[in-house]
């Protein structure tokens, strides 16, 4: 009972505060009743990807012929990039808007396989590593839910999809990704109404929809002793966490 008091007078409180602060002058007052508005974004990304190992396989070695291998595939770590683009906002109604984002997205993934035919002297698996680097062109289209207006600022929520394209690949690494994948996204952020423009930052979450791991490239390998890396995995999910700032 002691508790459950606290928590009214707590929540009282708060109420009372909200409730208390002074309404300010508005900046842009306009500018969310216009049919569109344009402009620029700049941010950060973290790269990530799920892979499934096959698990035991086998591959054609020089001089050793059919040999069953072992290689467990990992992403082991978030790799950070940067990305830029514009956006174009469409009014829909008070509270909903569509908006289209084209964006070039610049990073990479870190991959560790793990050869467990192969042991060092203390007896654990010899590693080798690839860093998978990805320029992504992407045209996320998002539906955007804002709450009303407060002063000059406007939180928000955001979901869509967002189709991409890797531009980036070498031909002779270990894997290779697809070149198209679509994503689902999440996230939230807030319109900051200053005197001339709007900043917005916001945070989203993006998830691969689609296996983007390329099955075929193992047939393209012209290093044999390749082949047990190359087919370690047979799918891959891509992720990444979306840091921005636009400016509208």
């Amino acid at each position: 009972m002691k508790r459950f008091a606290i928590f009214i007078f707590v929540l009282a409180w708060a109420v009372g505060m909200a409730s208390a602060q002074q309404r300010k002058v508005q900046n842009k007052p306009y500018i969310d009743l216009r049919p569109m508005h344009f402009g620029i974004h700049i941010g950060l990304n973290m790269q990530d990807a799920e892979l499934r190992n096959v698990g035991p396989m086998l591959v054609d070695l020089p001089e050793l012929g059919s040999t069953e291998q072992r290689v467990l595939c990992d992403v082991d770590m978030w790799n950070p990039g940067f990305n830029v683009g514009v956006v174009a906002d469409m009014r829909l109604s008070q509270h909903l808007a569509l908006r289209v984002t084209p964006t070039m997205v610049f990073g990479s993934k870190h991959l560790v396989f793990r050869n467990l035919n192969d042991l060092n002297d203390s007896g654990k698996p010899r590693e080798s590593t690839q860093d998978m680097k990805n320029t992504y062109v992407a045209v996320p289209v998002d539906l955007k839910f804002s709450a009303e207006r407060f002063n000059n600022y406007r939180p928000y929520m955001i979901a869509g999809v967002n189709p991409m394209i890797n531009l980036s690949g070498k031909d002779q690494d270990f894997v290779q990704l697809k070149r198209f994948d679509m994503m689902a996204e999440v996230g939230l952020g807030c319109d900051f109404y200053l005197p001339f423009f709007k900043l917005i930052p916001e945070l989203k979450f993006c998830y691969s929809l689609t296996n983007s791991f390329n099955s075929k490239h193992a047939d393209e390998l012209r290093d044999a002793t390749k082949q047990a890396f190359a087919r370690s995995i047979d799918m891959a999910n891509s992720k990444m966490i979306v840091f921005s700032l636009f400016f509208e």
